[in-house]
């Protein structure tokens, strides 16, 4: 089946996250190194990222809202394309949609793990993507830069399956054989059945 909907996770797929992890960092009154670090060691160990704030005694502060400016250069651009051929567009992701309304993206529709009731990577939040996108999962293309909450699980419910490899997460997974593999979301239009 030919794919007639794109959806995206969004931090650190579309958005580069080191502004917001610099403000939790700073709200929670480490330094930015520290934070980064220990984050980055969470992800080595294949830990949930909210494990880092445990380790260092903190209350996790509240996030930020993605900010426009923190889209990757090939985002927007990536969006523009795949509109301008046809897709149905979407994001959904663990982060709130509160955090996404700042980025000011022409989408069809922008889920979370609140509306959806369940988070990722999860097999049920994939399923309920497929039903907010109204398509079956085989025409649905879900992009992430994480092997295990974005593209295992996607291949899982039957979607095509798209690693961006960018961030932390980005650049410790690999890939499983049958899923498409990208440096830029600039390939994507190209690349994708």
């Amino acid at each position: 089946m030919k794919v007639s909907a794109v959806v995206f996770d969004v931090g650190e797929t579309l958005v580069d996250e080191t502004t917001m992890w610099s403000e939790l960092a700073d709200l929670a009154g480490v330094p930015r190194f520290t934070l980064f670090g220990v984050i980055g060691g969470m992800a080595a160990r294949g830990e949930h990222w909210r494990r880092g704030f445990e380790l260092l005694g903190l209350e996790q502060p509240a996030g930020s809202a993605f900010a426009r400016e923190s889209l990757y250069p090939d985002a927007a651009p990536c969006l523009a394309e795949l509109r301008g051929r046809g897709y149905r567009l979407g994001l959904a992701g663990n982060a709130s949609r509160d955090a996404y309304a700042r980025l000011d993206l022409d989408v069809d529709f922008a889920a979370d793990s609140g509306l959806l009731g369940v988070e990722k990577p999860s097999p049920e939040f994939f399923v309920r993507v497929a039903a907010e996108v109204g398509r079956p999962p085989a025409e649905i293309a879900y992009v992430g830069d994480r092997v295990d909450n974005d593209v295992e699980p996607a291949l899982a419910a039957g979607m095509v399956a798209v690693h961006v490899r960018r961030g932390p997460w980005g650049y410790l997974h690999d890939a499983p054989e049958d899923a498409i593999r990208v440096d830029s979301l600039a390939e994507l239009p190209d690349v994708l059945p």
